[in-house]
């Protein structure tokens, strides 16, 4: 009579071999069929797919979540990026209003531009300067860094500076990879006018972004441009553009970003990719390095060419006072003339 143990032992023994057998089957199949292999891998590694009654959708995270929520219907979404030192007024130094302050101010006192806010996403690079949006209950991100400190003042061209400005624009890239079109803006931007009826709505603009000096065509690619305020549409000629310009990141010591992309646009990677770039006038669209004269047709004032936040902050808030002048004189003329 057979001993019971062994064939059991038999028994399992005859069913590895068997496991075995089909699991060579099943990897020759694949590796015989490159399709097959293909479609496997694709499955396995879509980590942002889950399963609900047997069909693959795909998962939203925090960042998906906030700019379905902030964007417009046309998938546009204006995005500015802060720290601590812009978002909470120095008490060293007796300030009573933040840079965040002046910007969020703006959009407020600006001409067209209060339902803008609904699609303005704060990006913090800290827990302060996330807890001051959140308290002040705008749309938020914190885009969480290991390893650095982007919390105090980070004085131009400084190191800490050049890095944090990589930073955005590696971030900015992961936007356009999700397929929204943005307007980045420095918070040092003032928005008096609603610059989108200054900015161009034909899609075939892949770049339309403003510059320090403007030397009167829209199209020249010698101005100065400044990465300060720029509208993109996201294609894969925009998002090829972002990678090369980061992809330069370490190649570029003691380069801020705007120097990089500057390079680029000099050696006609505008030409290579096949993009429409249009530099935006300064009359339009100003800054200190060359203001606009015309209070009629200025849209935007950038703090460009001023250093530190202190003095920004005192030099906006002289924008802020000049322009509640000019709209009570308007307002007045108004009145008389009617």
């Amino acid at each position: 009579m057979d001993n019971p143990k062994q064939s059991v032992a038999n028994i399992a023994i005859l069913s590895l071999l068997f496991a075995g057998f089909l699991y060579l089957y099943n990897c020759s199949s694949t590796l015989t069929n490159p399709l097959i292999s293909f479609q496997n891998q694709s499955i396995c590694n879509q980590t942002n797919l889950t399963t609900i009654d047997d069909v693959s959708v795909p998962v939203q995270d925090e960042l998906d979540s906030v700019l379905a929520k902030t964007s417009m219907a046309n998938k546009t979404v204006i995005i500015t990026i802060v720290n601590k030192a812009y978002a909470v007024a120095d008490q060293d130094v007796k300030a009573d209003t933040s840079m965040l302050d002046l910007f969020i101010n703006s959009f407020w006192l600006g001409e067209d531009t209060r339902s803008l806010l609904d699609h303005l996403l704060i990006v913090t690079v800290d827990r302060t300067a996330y807890d001051r949006c959140q308290f002040l209950k705008l749309n938020c991100f914190q885009l969480k860094t290991d390893g650095v400190d982007f919390e105090g003042e980070k004085i131009f061209m400084s190191q800490d500076f050049i890095k944090m400005m990589w930073r955005r624009t590696l971030f900015l890239l992961e936007v356009l990879k999700r397929g929204y079109n943005f307007i980045f803006t420095d918070t040092d931007v003032m928005w008096l006018r609603n610059p989108f009826v200054r900015l161009s709505h034909n899609e075939t603009k892949d770049l339309q972004i403003s510059t320090d000096m403007f030397f009167g065509d829209t199209w020249n690619k010698k101005q100065l441009i400044n990465t300060g305020f720029y509208y993109v549409q996201s294609n894969n000629k925009t998002i090829a553009l972002f990678e090369t310009w980061y992809g330069k990141k370490d190649n570029s010591t003691g380069m801020k970003e705007q120097d990089v992309l500057l390079d680029l646009i000099r050696h006609d990677i505008i030409g290579q990719l096949g993009l429409r770039v249009r530099f935006l006038h300064t009359l339009y669209f100003s800054g200190f390095c060359q203001d606009s004269k015309d209070f009629g047709a200025v849209t935007t004032v950038h703090a460009n060419c001023c250093r530190s936040i202190t003095a920004k902050v005192a030099d906006l808030k002289a924008v802020h006072r000049d322009w509640k002048r000019y709209k009570k004189y308007t307002f007045v003329q108004k009145v008389v003339c009617a």
